[in-house]
């Protein structure tokens, strides 16, 4: 007879390698994004403005700079800006991760009514992207997380003026299946084992 405690177990180990294979998926399904929307930018000749990482840390990584996206010191998207987001976004949408916005900024401080400082700013320009994901793109809202960084997470020095355009920039994040993802679903698990003993 199956006790209890052996089928927790089994369904436990089941789990770990139900998970993993997840995760090597997950791996191949940011790849593949990644795939696309790099042939999206190199057909728009967007090269300049959008770029694409996949990291240990985050997961897919596509930033999207100022250049594109804002006026200097402003966080209104750019009309033209809008459409790449509604096409990037298209690629997104039917995967099941979580997707972080993040605002960025340079080094050189902003003081105006709107923007205080560089907080205010990035955190707006985040913000008015997710919005956009959300109210004119229909974006799943609970997928999404916003912020802002001010000039505190650079990619390149703040020395020149090329490298302060490179970290004004505002990254759209595919995160991988995070530790509260795993619990939900061995909660889930645990509910299943249970309900099975007590038929």
């Amino acid at each position: 007879m199956l006790t209890y405690s052996d089928l927790v177990t089994q369904l436990l180990i089941f789990f770990v390698m139900l998970f993993a294979l997840s995760g090597a998926a997950t791996e191949d399904q940011l790849k593949k994004i990644k795939q696309k929307i790099d042939a999206y930018v190199l057909q728009n000749n967007l090269q300049n403005v959008v770029s694409t990482e996949i990291t240990q840390k985050s997961g897919l990584v596509i930033s999207l700079r100022e250049k594109l996206m804002f006026d200097s010191g402003k966080a209104d998207i750019h009309d033209e800006a809008k459409k790449v987001l509604t096409d990037i976004i298209a690629l997104l949408k039917e995967d099941p991760n979580r997707v972080a916005i993040e605002g960025h900024t340079d080094n050189v401080p902003i003081h105006t009514p709107e923007f205080p400082s560089n907080w205010e700013l990035s955190t707006a320009r985040a913000t008015n992207v997710t919005r956009y994901l959300i109210e004119q793109l229909q974006f799943a809202p609970k997928r999404l997380s916003s912020a802002g960084y001010g000039e505190y997470q650079p990619i390149a020095p703040n020395d020149t003026e090329q490298n302060r355009a490179i970290n004004r920039r505002v990254d759209i994040i595919v995160r991988r299946l995070d530790l509260d993802e795993m619990r939900h679903w061995r909660e889930k698990l645990r509910q299943a084992a249970k309900a099975v003993v007590g038929q």
